[in-house]
């Protein structure tokens, strides 16, 4: 069965049989630098105060440690999407182990196994480039300057040891912005994910592309999206080498329009381009986030999709089953979103995960449950004034 879209919070549906039994990891995206664990109940276990608010999400390391990308009020980006300044990583007990700061700092960043860490980052492009970039509305380039996706590997000690400057390597005929977009950025890169050959793979939003780009000569191997896919994020290469992709269907072309609101899981067999498998709703409506959002192949095969606009996770299996769900009950003020419980992304960590290996749960959360829908309609105030915020 396909189990229908709700406006309860908390824990909706849960199959114990066919669900990845684990925990799952979510940032609050318009909150104070709260991120949460809680278990398949919805129990909260663990919970990390930030001291900044999140320029996008956190994540667990096989470690243990919460890497977490930080956005600082004042920087010279704030008005992009995914702006930040610091990335931290923390130990269980929010204790600070290591940050690197950087004020053009974008979405998202990938602990590399070397111990690296590779980061999203801006960079300005010279005029002459710009005014070659095709696609995008005419004039709306940020103050008459286009920002261009970079990336730096950075070791322990911060010292950048590669980089790779998007505008050098792309091509202006190839990578076109969508035509209902501004030209502030050129592509707005919105996930990283490193190949086991040293290869990165980039999710780019706004020219509806995944690229894989050559580590050694840093030119585009691999170039796959446009007219399949509509401001893609979360590209992420499987243990079979395909690659899964967060369609977001936001600007997609299509001949019925009341198809075009709704969004996607897509894996893509790399050698040769195809959809070989995704996942939709029955009703296509009911599953559509326009920007942000992710998705992530679970050891049993199903998947873990985060709606990150409406607030909610969900397992699905192979055949589209969804098997659980959770909805965000904590809600935000947000200028243009109005009240909202948005997250970026969500992660699912097994019950054997090295992450969680040699952790202790919090005795002041574990056990709290959100509380169901029926309850007073102050559920997340009430929530977040029970747990001391």
């Amino acid at each position: 069965m396909n189990y229908a879209r709700t406006v309860q919070q908390g824990v909706t549906y849960y199959d114990r049989n066919k669900a990845y039994a684990g925990y799952t990891l979510f940032t609050p995206g318009f909150g104070y630098g709260d991120v949460w664990l809680i278990d398949m109940t919805g129990r909260f276990v663990h919970h990390w105060r930030m001291p900044y608010p999140p320029g996008a999400f956190g994540r667990l390391l096989p470690n243990g440690n919460l890497l977490y990308l930080c956005r600082i009020t004042g920087g010279p980006l704030d008005d992009f999407g995914g702006s930040a300044a610091k990335l931290l990583e923390v130990d269980w007990n929010g204790n600070t182990v290591w940050q690197y700061d950087d004020v053009y700092l974008s979405h998202d960043f990938c602990r590399m196994k070397n111990g690296n860490t590779m980061v999203i980052r801006w960079v300005a492009m010279p005029a002459e480039i710009t005014k070659k970039v095709t696609g995008g509305l005419c004039g709306t380039e940020r103050e008459g300057v286009m920002w261009s996706d970079a990336l730096r590997e950075i070791t322990p000690e911060g010292k950048v040891v590669w980089e790779w400057i998007g505008y050098e390597h792309m091509d202006p005929d190839m990578d076109i912005i969508c035509p209902l977009c501004g030209r502030a950025r050129w592509a707005n890169a919105n996930s990283v994910f490193v190949l086991d050959n040293g290869d990165v793979l980039l999710s780019q939003r706004f020219t509806n592309t995944l690229i894989i780009i050559d580590k050694k000569t840093g030119d585009i191997k691999w170039r796959w999206g446009q007219g399949e896919v509509a401001h893609p994020h979360d590209a992420q290469v499987l243990g079979n080498g395909n690659i899964l992709a967060f369609d977001n269907g936001m600007h997609r072309n299509c001949v019925h329009d009341f198809q075009a609101t709704r969004s996607r899981i897509v894996e893509v067999n790399p050698e040769t381009k195809e959809i070989v498998w995704e996942y939709e709703d029955e009703v296509p409506m009911n599953f559509y986030s326009f920007a942000c959002s992710g998705c992530q192949r679970l050891p049993n095969g199903n998947t873990l999709i985060c709606e990150a606009m409406m607030g909610r996770i969900f397992e699905v299996t192979a055949s589209g089953e969804t098997v659980w769900e959770y909805v965000v009950p904590f809600y935000y003020k947000h200028p243009h979103l109005g009240r909202a419980n948005f997250i970026f992304r969500a992660y699912r960590y097994g019950l054997d995960s090295e992450a969680l290996k040699n952790t202790d749960f919090d005795s002041t959360v574990a056990g709290k449950r959100v509380p169901a829908i029926g309850e007073k309609k102050r559920r997340a105030e009430d929530r977040i004034k029970a747990l001391g915020y």
